[in-house]
């Protein structure tokens, strides 16, 4: 039989055997040849099926590259998908946008920012690699919030920028991790994972939370509080400090010198004040008086007669000036004049007042004059004039 040749049709279940020994032998080797086709064919199946079955693995663990890893954006079940950056939006709108204020109760409301888990990729659907879980709930939320609370991450800047919180949007991790919410949002964008910044963790969730607004308003109002009990505490230190005197020997003596000071200081003010007003009294008292004397001259005075001009000249000589008030220069004696050159001599004129003067300098003193008759420039009293 090692030497024969078989061959099997088996849609018509003919075997021929050539070149055997008996029939015996013809009976065996059908049966080996039977059993032999047999393996054949179901390692051909089974190869066939493992190959499908790498197949179907392999894409399955390329759409999860690809979904989770490279794009969250991009499937193999929706291969035209792509990233489309949003236009921005015009002046107006934005304006409309910034005018939209949240109602009041629903400021500080948290909620969720994943409504929805994504769609199970094909790896995830075969158990190839692990699918994940349900949503958090409520109380398990209320747990992350405790653990994050305890690691004072609302107080500590943002792990991304490195800012404080303060009053902007705050977004609380599956991972009890917190961050800015526009800090995370371009952090995703620019790695194209969603993976938490500083535990790696993937497919986490997100959930608004206000911890950090509210710290930070309570130390607003705590530093403004604190400044406004600072100035209370100053001011009413200063009062304390003016009205009661220290027992100390030294800050007495400086508590005396101050009080006395301010004394001498509201008491040179006050006079001030009152000699200030006594003057301006005098003055205007004096004005009017000089204007009321003047009218009364003018109408009182008359021209002197022959015998009042020798009084008045007799006046002159006893007092012996003969020196012009208004050029001090010397006046011209009567007995001298007849002596000089009439262009040099300036002759001497005499006021009914008895003074002497110069007749240019007074008559340079008349023209400049704003009143309609003018006065003695030393007596200021109306007077007539007499050359002499």
């Amino acid at each position: 039989m090692s030497e024969g040749t078989a061959r099997c049709n088996l849609s018509q279940s003919e075997i021929v055997i050539g070149r055997s020994g008996d029939d015996v032998g013809v009976t065996t080797g059908f049966l080996v040849t039977s059993e032999t086709l047999g393996r054949m064919a179901m390692q051909k199946n089974h190869k066939s099926r493992s190959s499908n079955n790498l197949v179907i693995t392999s894409a399955a663990f390329q759409d999860h590259i690809i979904r989770n890893l490279l794009h969250p954006e991009l499937s193999l079940s929706v291969p035209l998908s792509r990233f489309i950056r949003k236009a921005p939006l015009p002046p107006r709108a934005r304006q409309k946008v910034k005018s939209q204020q949240i109602p009041h109760g629903q400021e500080e409301r948290e909620y969720v920012l994943d409504p929805a888990s994504p769609p199970l990729t094909l790896a995830q659907k075969l158990g190839l690699v692990a699918s994940p879980g349900k949503g958090l709930t409520e109380d398990e939320w209320t747990q992350v919030k405790e653990r994050s609370v305890l690691q004072q991450d609302s107080a500590q800047p943002c792990a991304i920028c490195k800012e404080e919180f303060r009053l902007q949007a705050q977004v609380l991790l599956s991972c009890s991790h917190v961050f800015h919410r526009a800090c995370l949002q371009a952090f995703e964008r620019f790695s194209g994972r969603k993976t938490c910044p500083m535990c790696r963790r993937e497919q986490y969730e997100t959930r608004v939370i206000y911890d950090a607004s509210r710290l930070f308003r309570h130390a607003c109002a705590t530093r403004i509080q604190a400044c406004w009990r600072g100035y209370v505490a100053r001011k009413w230190y200063r009062t304390i400090k003016k009205t009661k005197c220290p027992k100390d020997k030294n800050l007495r003596r400086k508590f005396l010198e101050e009080r006395l000071q301010e004394l001498n200081d509201s008491f040179v003010r006050y006079c001030h004040t009152d000699t200030e007003a006594f003057l301006s009294d005098i003055d205007r008292s004096l004005s009017s008086s000089r204007r009321v004397f003047q009218q009364l001259e003018r109408k009182s005075v008359s021209e002197p007669r022959e015998n009042e001009w020798v009084q008045i000249k007799s006046q002159v000589i006893q007092r012996g000036v003969w020196e012009c008030p208004i050029c001090l220069t010397a006046l011209c004696h009567p007995a001298e004049s007849s002596k000089l050159d009439p262009q040099q001599v300036r002759h001497t004129v005499l006021l009914s007042c008895s003074h002497l003067f110069h007749q240019p300098c007074l008559e340079a003193l008349e023209a400049f004059a704003t009143d309609s008759r003018p006065t003695c420039p030393l007596c200021r009293s109306a007077y007539y004039k007499k050359l002499i």
